[in-house]
């Protein structure tokens, strides 16, 4: 596959969105430790964050289907520079409420982000849809990098309000996210000619209930293994940094491990697509579930910080296989006028699922330790795992499921 120029742009526009959900990552529960009420309520601007994610996903499928792909965009990038400017109100003015609130803008920017992934399967022919997926995500490995840097560099460039100046630099990322996308054109736009097996950038609304689609068994599990991967991540991740700084560990050392995870989990974005299309997408599931349950041991195993920079590699590393592959499955159960509706659909259901996740990592962290937050992930992997087998036998014995 030839790399398509948009596809080239929207893997660049993930790299600058994504660096600013990486801020939030790294240092959301650290500020939420300092400002928050009470110690249990530290994890709440991430819970936030994540309910942000989840109230968004619909509207921004709607608005994709009705105006297009950019105004979609356009609307997420007008939420981060919302996020970066109210959190950094939020620090100087010490408000726990108005951080939170900024998180809630966080989040919205942060579904659109996610929405880049299907966006580059619209630029490119039915066979690279799989790789033009995973070449988007591959652009996060910068952001696993830019972000910690980017906090590592202005924590402390606005004494005495620690991470202002981040924010506020997360707000101006967000703005060139939005002049690289400009750029992003569709199959069917009028600057691009269409191009056979990708869909246009203002789709139709389907004929076929929703109803009907979104009952299809592989659906289902396709979703309960994104919902799986994504919660999972999400709920060691929140945890982790205020987890190090619990134990004693420097700032530094949770923000490298930040760094070693979020490029754990989109370095193999670069390879992902060429597995997924020699070997199918249930294997690599499999695959990554089979890390994110070793993550969850490694974290159980000890507390010092190679036991969190491993755990955390682990997790990133299941995250890209179980996400990426759940998505890929998601792709071919609808139409391409079928799909902005059927993806925000399933993200709804996924990123509504983490809000789950969020709220108690915090809880179970203060209460029960880190070891208690890595063990619990590993039964839901297991109901995952069993249902992704289940499919594939249904499959093998009924090809029409």
């Amino acid at each position: 596959m030839t790399l398509h120029p948009s596809v080239l742009r929207l893997a660049i526009a993930q790299a600058l969105s994504g660096a600013n959900t990486t801020v939030v990552y790294a240092t959301a529960a650290i500020i939420g430790h300092l400002l928050a009420p009470r110690p249990g309520m530290a994890t709440l601007p991430i819970s936030v964050f994540v309910i942000g994610m989840a109230l968004s996903t619909l509207p921004v499928g709607a608005v994709a289907r009705k105006h297009g792909r950019h105004a979609a965009f356009f609307l997420g990038n007008g939420c981060g520079v919302v996020s970066g400017l109210l959190a950094s109100l939020a620090l100087v003015q010490a408000s726990f409420v108005l951080f939170c609130l900024a998180m809630l803008f966080g989040g919205a920017y942060a579904a659109v982000v996610l929405t880049f992934r299907f966006a580059a399967a619209e630029c490119v022919p039915v066979a690279d849809k799989p790789r033009a997926l995973s070449l988007v995500l591959a652009g996060g490995v910068f952001a696993g990098v830019l972000g910690p840097q980017l906090v590592t560099a202005t924590m402390n460039q606005w004494p005495p309000h620690a991470y202002a100046a981040t924010y506020l630099c997360a707000a101006a990322v967000s703005v060139l996210s939005a002049l690289v996308l400009r750029g992003v054109r569709f199959a069917g736009s009028p600057a691009v000619p269409a191009t056979a097996g990708a869909a246009p950038s203002v789709l139709p609304i389907t004929s076929r209930p929703i109803r009907e689609v979104v009952r299809q068994p592989r659906f289902v599990v396709a979703m309960l293994c994104g919902v799986v991967s994504y919660m999972l991540m999400n709920f060691m991740m929140t945890s982790a940094p205020l987890a190090m700084e619990l134990c004693g560990l420097p700032r530094e050392y949770s923000n490298y491990g930040i760094e070693l995870h979020v490029v754990a989990m989109y370095l193999p974005s670069f390879f992902t697509g060429r597995l997924m299309a020699r070997f199918g997408e249930t294997p690599i599931v499999l695959a990554g579930l089979a890390l994110t349950a070793a993550a969850a041991l490694v974290g159980m195993s000890g507390q010092t910080v190679a036991h969190f920079w491993w755990a955390l590699a682990l997790l990133g590393v299941g995250w890209n296989f179980g996400f990426l592959g759940a998505s890929a499955m998601v792709l071919q159960c609808h139409t391409p006028q079928e799909g902005p509706r059927v993806q925000s659909i399933n993200d709804f259901v996924v990123f509504g699922t983490m809000v789950i996740g969020s709220f108690a990592s915090g809880s179970l962290l203060s209460a029960y330790g880190w070891s208690t937050v890595a063990a619990l992930t590993l039964p839901p992997v297991v109901v995952a795992a069993a249902a992704l087998l289940w499919i594939g036998r249904v499959r093998q014995a009924q090809p029409s499921a």
